[in-house]
């Protein structure tokens, strides 16, 4: 078994406005297996929490005999510390944030703990539009689904 490094990005052209997600799953030395799709109302950070959810039940369908880790390479702060840290203050404060406000994209960071609680995920964050080459792949096809959702 193999760790299996993805890295996701998400965005909009307007926040709230038409906005696209995507992934890119390094399958090989040379191969890359990419997911995208778009959301014609949207936000910045629905489509960064979206890109991840969907990479992940790629992976989960595709891998049904486990896998020794998972490496999600996000360009979102918001997705990385919201997972890792703020997720569990949430949860014990009944989805409220430190402020007592209702949590932003409740139904979004439910899914996504469900699914990486199945999944062994490690977290990082890598600079966007830093030159690293799957960010940049993924940022292009964010690009193109917000075309087509303009559309």
């Amino acid at each position: 078994m193999n760790d299996i490094i993805i890295y996701t990005d998400g965005g909009c052209s307007g926040n709230p406005g038409p906005g696209g997600w995507a992934y890119v799953v390094a399958a090989g030395e040379n191969e890359q297996i990419t997911g995208s799709g778009h959301d014609v109302q949207t936000t910045n950070n629905k489509m960064e929490l979206t890109a991840v959810i969907e990479s992940l039940h790629y992976i989960k369908a595709t891998h049904p005999n486990g896998l020794r880790a998972v490496h999600i390479h996000t360009d979102s702060q918001y997705v990385k510390n919201g997972i890792t840290t703020w997720i569990h203050g949430w949860i014990r404060n009944g989805w409220k944030t430190a402020a007592k406000k209702p949590v932003k994209n409740k139904e979004l960071w439910i899914d996504l703990k469900a699914i990486s609680d199945q999944l062994p995920v490690q977290w990082h964050w890598v600079k966007g539009h830093a030159g690293v080459e799957l960010n940049e792949l993924c940022d292009s096809l964010v690009q193109e689904q917000i075309a087509v959702a303009k559309n």
